[in-house]
């Protein structure tokens, strides 16, 4: 079997290489590992190893030729396999563009598509494989260039990964839940247009391994999806994220009863909560009786969960992301000696200049004034004031990073994610209230580089957007603090004036929890960090244009 060879990627920042020498010829044997060619980018040169071992049958790309990355350069074969005839050589001022076809003596047009292979990328240098959690597409849908194909998880990372040209969708070779190395061709996209009548059809998409290895799966000809109503209907397909399927399974809920706003109508998170909320649409008679969806004195809750069948139990594979996350908390409590302390932040000077602010800040800075650029903004004070608690346990001693690395938790519908705000400490307000709506977006649609999800050295964390009172947060490692952000809220408080006259005012008031490393950080430096923390949000004085 053929394996195609790569222009890899050798950096985040690096979007293409020069192929400089290749060091074997087609028709010579090649070891796996074994260098391969030369390339050079604009940050490094480097010998591009074989991924197999066989028979180089053919070069692509040749000696002078700047190719993306993810290019297939050159094929290889195994060792029984007879290589193809050596290509001539192209000047490195030649365009790269495939071969002109043989010309045919009348049929012109039923000369078969070009096609393109789909490869699994690397997405960071320490990365060296990904599985494969959704295929967008289906075997036979036409896809455009940059359009999301399918969605990978590495151990760093979620991301949908675009289609790198336009066509049709003729293979899927690795099945949804399959885990593969980088380089690893996973789907093939074919000509511009469907295949003539008469031609083979395409392979269908694969479910299991078994049909990965080519068993296949064909669909009845007489069932093509219905055209569906703009409320949804029985037989549209159904494109939706763990999340939706796990609140749908909890209320026996049919997810295609269930318009989709979301792209190509998918049912996001708020499209099901609404169904709970409102209950079914009453369009048709069809639908649920006219009396129960007219009734309000029914909770929607009691409409929507009416079983339709009895409950049954699931055994659900844990998610690569999820499985991540779990390994990660659980070495966390082994390895950090977790305290607590909560503190209550009056927030009412804040909340009143961000009301005050908010449209102006907009309009001016192009983004939504949060109230977490405040508290990243207090915080690096106080990590300025304490650089114990920016530190880490290393190899039993304490290492003071020169930097503050903010992390920042962003909740997803299929897990949780910590982006990083490098060198917080030098960035103006307005630059961290960029960065990180930025970051939390990029995240919630998995554009993230695996490069912006690591290194960071504090991390906030902001379960108050769910209204929690408190928390008490898992400390993300090697780091040795963290902090929670809770639920704010008017409450009366007692006010003490410069003569000592108590009064009750009504305040915005929200606690912050501080997770720590009680190996280095005591209690002492902990209260500290946190009343510097309560000093700078309650008495803000800080320009924030």
């Amino acid at each position: 079997m053929p394996t195609d060879v790569v222009m890899p990627q050798m950096g985040e920042s690096i979007f293409e290489g020069t192929i400089t020498k290749w060091l074997k010829q087609p028709g010579e044997r090649v070891e796996k590992d074994e260098p391969l060619f030369e390339i050079s980018t604009d940050k490094v040169d480097a010998e591009i190893p074989a991924p197999v071992a066989g028979t180089l049958s053919e070069i692509k790309i040749h000696e002078g030729a700047t190719v993306t990355v993810n290019t297939v350069v050159a094929t290889i074969t195994d060792s029984g396999a007879e290589p193809a005839a050596p290509q001539p050589k192209q000047s490195a001022t030649e365009k790269i563009a495939p071969k002109p076809a043989p010309q045919a003596p009348a049929k012109a047009a039923s000369a078969p598509p070009q096609v393109a292979d789909v490869i699994m990328p690397q997405m960071g240098e320490s990365i060296f494989e990904g599985t494969i959690t959704k295929w967008l597409k289906k075997v036979g849908e036409r896809v455009e260039k940059d359009e999301p194909l399918f969605e990978i998880s590495t151990d760093k990372v979620d991301a949908e990964i675009p289609a790198p040209v336009a066509g049709i969708l003729t293979e899927i070779r690795i099945p949804e839940g399959e885990t593969v190395q980088v380089n690893t061709v996973v789907a093939v996209i074919g000509g511009t247009t469907a295949a003539p009548a008469g031609a083979p059809e395409p392979k269908p998409a694969v479910s299991s391994p078994a049909a990965a290895a080519g068993a296949r799966v064909t669909e009845p000809a007489t069932a093509p999806p219905a055209p569906a109503p703009a409320a949804g209907a029985n037989g549209r397909p159904i494109r939706s994220s763990p999340l939706v399927r796990r609140i749908a399974r909890e209320h026996n809920l049919d997810i295609s009863q269930i318009p989709g706003t979301g792209s190509e109508g998918r049912v996001t998170k708020d499209d099901i909560l609404r169904f709970l909320k409102e209950g079914p649409p009453a369009k048709t008679a069809s639908s649920a009786p006219q009396a129960q969806s007219a009734a309000p004195q029914v909770p929607p809750q009691a409409r929507a969960a009416a079983p339709q069948t009895p409950l049954s139990s699931e055994v659900v594979p844990l998610t690569r992301m999820r499985a991540i996350i779990a390994q990660r908390m659980v070495e966390s409590k082994h390895t950090s000696p977790h305290v607590h302390t909560v503190y209550k932040v009056d927030m009412t000077r804040i909340a009143r200049l961000r009301e005050r602010m908010r449209d102006a800040f907009e309009q001016r800075n192009g983004v939504k004034l949060t109230y977490m650029p405040f508290v990243a903004t207090a915080a690096v004070a106080a990590l300025r004031k304490y650089p114990i608690v920016n530190a880490s346990l290393v190899d039993n001693s304490i290492h003071y990073h020169a930097n503050i690395n903010l992390g920042i938790a962003v909740a997803l519908e299929w897990g949780l994610i910590v982006p990083v705000v490098r060198q917080a400490e030098q960035r103006s307000f307005v630059d961290l209230a960029r960065t990180i709506a930025d970051l939390a977006g990029r995240a919630r649609t998995k554009k993230l580089t695996p490069d912006e999800v690591g290194g960071s050295t504090f991390t906030l964390t902001n379960s108050g957007l769910f209204g929690d009172e408190f928390s008490t947060p898992i400390i993300n490692q090697p780091e040795s603090a963290i902090l929670c952000i809770s639920g704010m809220n008017k409450e009366p408080v007692v006010l003490t004036d410069a003569e000592g006259n108590d009064t009750i005012a009504i305040r915005s008031m929200q606690h912050y929890t501080l997770g720590f490393d009680h190996r280095i950080i005591d209690g002492a430096d902990a209260c500290r960090f946190m009343l510097e923390l309560k000093r700078v949000l309650e008495g803000w004085d800080l320009a924030i244009a």
